[in-house]
């Protein structure tokens, strides 16, 4: 198989399908799980996904180290390749190095304003202006409601999809009906996307989709990430007769 028809066959067509064209430019969307089921594996599916299809990516993590970011991209990418015989893989891998930059502030809380410098670095000294940014590791309980709206503003200023991970705990209340954590729900006005992550017994970790723009009827995503090879799978919808 080569890139062009991975891409075509990629998960992520599911999921851009079921929120009716995905994120978009402009907009924030949200992964939660609790600690350790997947957040940043279905992040680096995104990315990977986006950098196939020659877009830029920066990917800022609060939590670990650039070299430990790019491990694991390094392995999820390994995994892929594999798992297709993907055919043109040097020259797939030598695209995913030259499209995406990986950032590390291990401060554990979002500074708008550290963004925004770095981003402008970039575009200014680099030529590297992303279509895609991924801040993985936000702490949304030191997060005020100025500072995400400063984030979606920021994103709409550059016109990027954004993605956000934020870790939700076992025992917090979930008073919003769709199941949304509190710390989560009180910055619905700025989120347009909210996905979440639930382990499974059989080592499969399903993908529930809690909010889908200003769409009422949410669809079911069909997709499931792997807790083994941390990739992301598609799963066949149920047939209607």
């Amino acid at each position: 198989m080569y890139r062009k028809e991975m891409n075509e066959r990629s998960p992520l067509r599911v999921f851009e399908k079921s929120l009716h064209g995905g994120l978009g430019r402009g907009n924030l969307g949200v992964v939660m799980s609790r600690a350790g089921i997947g957040k940043t594996a279905f992040l680096i599916g995104v990315a990977l996904d986006d950098l196939m299809r020659d877009r830029k990516v920066l990917h800022v993590s609060l939590e670990d180290s650039v070299e430990r970011v790019r491990d694991f991209y390094d392995a999820i990418f390994k995994e892929l390749s594999t798992s297709i015989d993907l055919e043109d893989a040097a020259t797939a891998r030598l695209l995913m190095e030259r499209s995406r930059m990986i950032h590390s502030y291990r401060s554990g809380e979002l500074s708008v304003e550290k963004l925004c410098s770095s981003i402008e670095f970039l575009s200014c000294h680099a030529q590297f202006k992303p279509q895609v940014v991924i801040i993985d590791g936000v702490n949304f309980y030191n997060t005020s409601n100025e500072e995400l709206a400063g984030i979606r503003d920021l994103a709409q200023d550059l016109d990027v999809e954004m993605w956000l991970s934020v870790r939700t705990h076992r025992t917090e209340p979930r008073r919003d009906p769709r199941g949304i954590a509190e710390q989560v729900v009180r910055f619905d006005a700025h989120i347009s996307v909210m996905v979440l992550l639930h382990d499974e017994e059989d080592g499969v970790v399903t993908i529930q989709l809690l909010k889908d723009h200003e769409n009422q009827n949410l669809s079911d995503l069909h997709m499931k990430l792997d807790s083994t090879t941390l990739l992301l799978l598609a799963e066949e919808p149920p047939r209607l007769f």
